[in-house]
């Protein structure tokens, strides 16, 4: 911008534009609210199953949240053009007011093109050239300004608008000062992380992990920051100042420090991941191709290995997860030799890449299969991909004549490899203790890759329904601890995340476990796609988990919050599974009633058989931390919307598929907390639940505590039933009962129930 466009400028199409987007503002955020209040709220009632379940829901609820950042970026475009044209105003007429205490002082300004330049007139006494001088760079400070306030708020908001491809962006500012600063920053850090480790400071630390804190969740910042960084220099910046040889004074007085910046970086690298600019896009290709490479011909540190490092935290985008997923397992294959040998090992000397304490950072599956837990999105597609053919040159067999004499190679997926046969490089974390880090992330990485969410979270109405990836890879998960039971008892950490997993897929197991086959989806409708799962499958995994306190907490609290819904739906709709005319329409509910009661007796018998097998291990030591992971179930409470019952005919059903609204949480709510608050009693005076040594006391806790749900689903429904309410808790009394069969049936070679004392004769 020069002198005569400032001077000469007209605001009139700029507060037109203004008023345009104030206006569309408005607009915009109507239509939010339609979004979330009319399509969202529709999508949810509609009653979908299967493929529209788990497609069409996930696709509206995401088309709603554009409109939602529609109208955050249009909020911020809206602040910087407002801002921009109040502040070019201002610079016009601080300009318009200097030339006019100019012309009284006998200055006069002229225009040459793009240039001005000031003089006195004629006539004028008393004019110094200092006045000249000084009227002359007042002018010119006017014009710069205005040009740099023109400069930024173009640069600012074609940034905004190069965030995403297609879509819009949730970055959200006041005006165009908040946003240039953010860009400013971001270039400042990036030059500063650029700097060779042995020339950085102290202050150069400090300055990097304060701004990198306060701005690690800002697109623009975010984005300025890695492309500026650069994909080798993030990796050369995190290699160099964790190696204490290269810069002895920032290890020695921030040591205490970097796990914060690494966390830091971390989140701004997720963040960044999410722009879709020409530049990111390249960032993300480079960084996954330069994984595979040492830093330099120098060291023998992979991109992979420094990169994993700064993947723990955040949510990553999920094609780039997938990407850099992909090139790793590549480079995994090569380095195992097909996996007979670890991959990675750590070398004492080299830079300490992982700070937090919970192992080295040297095995880059770590850290990324914790940026799996954090990106649900990624994880079904990356697990399900195939690691070894049968073609490939490695060890792996199966009996393929079924006579034991000749041994086929088998397929294993990236799943099936890291779980059942990946050699896990042997870790110490900063105690001197075997690191379970590694396995522990893969559970998680399992937890969010099958349920659809976060690890360590509950589902929710947002939650979408499960889809065919995740189903196949639930099938996987149950065939291999059913196949091996020790890979899950010798890694006891891991069961919290499978008992999560296998309590958002109790619909799943009902009729895995059911004895009906006819209209099993009205008995137990599961929205999205379903996992097939046996008999035998589902019963050496329950049993394995009841082995374990929050394994078994996981499964007693998903069952009893699922039976109590699925029971409040039927009494809600008695008619939704066995509409039989011939029959009076309770005892057409009473069928499904009794159907919901038996599975849920059989489940609360193989993982009460786990539990009482794992005490008489411990000789009852650990029967009190059974009871403690039970009064931890009170994230169930509420949490039941999201778990996936599919429970379509209803007129308020969530994405998840269970009741969302009207009617819904009562009953389960109510079965939880008597759980979790250990305020209901059997008929002994024992709290429920509380005594897990003796398979007798856990069954009548199991016929009591479905009983009171079939109570309580009637009366919420205000359709009670006494008659039913007693076939409930007989029917789980029968189904408790067939669980005994079912595990003497299906766990030969495992420790069952009352076989030590046996083994003692």
């Amino acid at each position: 911008m020069d002198f005569e466009d400032l001077h000469s400028a007209n605001f009139k199409p700029l507060d037109d534009t203004v008023s345009d987007w104030t206006s569309m503002l408005t607009k915009l955020q109507q239509l939010a609210a339609d979004a979330k209040d009319g399509l969202v709220g529709k999508a949810n009632k509609a009653n979908w199953a299967g493929y529209n379940a788990a497609v069409s829901r996930q696709f509206i609820a995401k088309t709603a949240g554009e409109f939602s950042d529609a109208h955050t970026q249009a909020t911020s475009i809206l602040n910087i053009l407002r801002d921009t044209r109040d502040e070019l105003k201002t610079q016009q007429r601080l300009l318009k007011e200097a030339i006019e205490r100019g012309r009284t002082k006998q200055l006069t300004v002229t225009v040459s093109g793009k240039s001005f330049k000031v003089d006195a007139n004629p006539e004028a006494k008393d004019v110094t050239q200092k006045d000249i001088d000084g009227l002359r760079d007042e002018l010119q400070g006017i014009v710069n300004k205005a040009s740099e306030i023109d400069n930024s708020a173009a640069t600012t908001l074609q940034a905004l608008v190069d965030l995403t491809d297609y879509g819009f962006s949730e970055a959200k500012y006041k005006d165009r000062d908040a946003a240039a600063a953010a860009l400013k920053e971001a270039e400042e850090l990036a030059k500063l992380a650029k700097k060779k480790p042995e020339d950085l400071t102290p202050s150069d630390f400090d300055r990097l992990n304060a701004g990198l804190q306060k701005r690690s969740g800002d697109p623009l910042f975010a984005e300025r920051f890695a492309e500026q960084l650069g994909p080798k220099g993030t990796l050369e910046f995190w290699a160099g100042i964790t190696d204490m040889s290269r810069n002895y004074d920032v290890y020695h007085d921030r040591r205490e420090q970097y796990d914060d910046l690494q966390k830091n970086l971390s989140l701004t690298l997720a963040t960044a991941s999410h722009a879709d600019t020409p530049e990111m896009s390249k960032w993300k290709y480079d960084m996954a191709d330069l994984g595979g490479q040492p830093l330099n011909k120098h060291s023998g540190v992979f991109g992979f290995q420094v990169m994993s490092n700064l993947m723990r935290w955040g949510d990553f985008d999920d094609g780039f997860l997938q990407d850099y997923g992909a090139k790793l397992m590549q480079v995994e294959k090569t380095r195992s030799d097909n996996g007979r040998q670890p991959a990675w090992q750590h070398h004492l000397t080299g830079p300490q890449l992982n700070r937090t304490g919970t192992d080295s950072g040297a095995d880059p599956l770590v850290g990324f299969l914790k940026a799996l837990s954090n990106s649900p999105g990624a994880g079904a597609d990356f697990f399900n991909q195939q690691f070894l053919s049968k073609d490939d040159d490695h060890e792996f067999t199966y009996d393929s004549d079924d006579e034991n004499e000749y041994k086929g190679r088998k397929e294993l997926s990236n799943f099936q490899y890291l779980f059942e046969e990946r050699h896990w490089p042997p870790e110490v974390d900063s105690k001197g203790e075997d690191s379970i880090e590694g396995r522990n992330n893969l559970a998680l990485a399992l937890e969010a890759a099958a349920t659809g969410h976060r690890a360590g979270e509950m589902p929710t109405a947002d939650t979408p329904a499960h889809n065919a990836a995740q189903a196949r890879l639930v099938e996987d998960i149950f065939a291999s601890v059913s196949e091996v039971p020790k890979r899950l008892t010798d890694h006891g950490y891991m069961s919290d995340s499978l008992g999560q997993i296998a309590a958002e897929y109790m619909p799943d197991i009902h009729r895995g476990l059911s004895p009906v086959a006819t209209n099993e989806d009205a008995l137990f409708p599961v929205a999205g796609a379903a996992a097939t799962l046996g008999e035998g499958d589902i019963t050496r995994v329950l049993y394995t988990l009841g082995q374990n306190p929050e394994g078994y907490a996981a499964v007693n609290a998903g069952q009893h919050s699922y039976t109590s819904n699925v029971m409040q739906y039927h009494f809600a709709h008695p008619g939704a599974f066995a509409d039989d005319p011939k029959w009076p329409t309770n005892e057409n509910l009473k069928l499904a009633i009794e159907g919901a009661a038996r599975v849920a007796g059989e489940i609360e018998g193989t993982i009460g058989a786990g539990r009482a097998y794992a005490n008489e291990v411990e000789g009852g030591a650990e029967d009190q931390a059974f009871n403690d992971a039970l009064e931890k179930g009170g994230t169930w409470l509420g949490a039941g919307v999201g778990i996936g019952i599919g429970l379509v005919a209803t007129p308020a059903t969530g994405p998840g598929g269970i009741i969302a609204g009207g009617v819904a949480g009562t009953a389960a709510e109510e079965i939880i907390g008597a759980i979790v608050e250990g305020s209901m009693k059997d008929s002994s005076g024992e709290v429920i639940y509380r005594n897990g040594k003796e398979l007798s006391d856990t069954k009548e806790s199991t016929y009591v505590l479905i009983e009171a749900a079939a109570q309580k689903a009637g009366e919420s429904v205000k359709n009670p039933s006494p008659h039913i309410v007693v076939a409930a808790a007989r029917a789980a009394e029968d189904g408790f009962d067939s669980a005994h069969t079912s595990v003497g049936n299906y766990l030969d070679g495992q420790g069952k129930p009352r076989e030590l004392d046996k083994g003692e004769e």
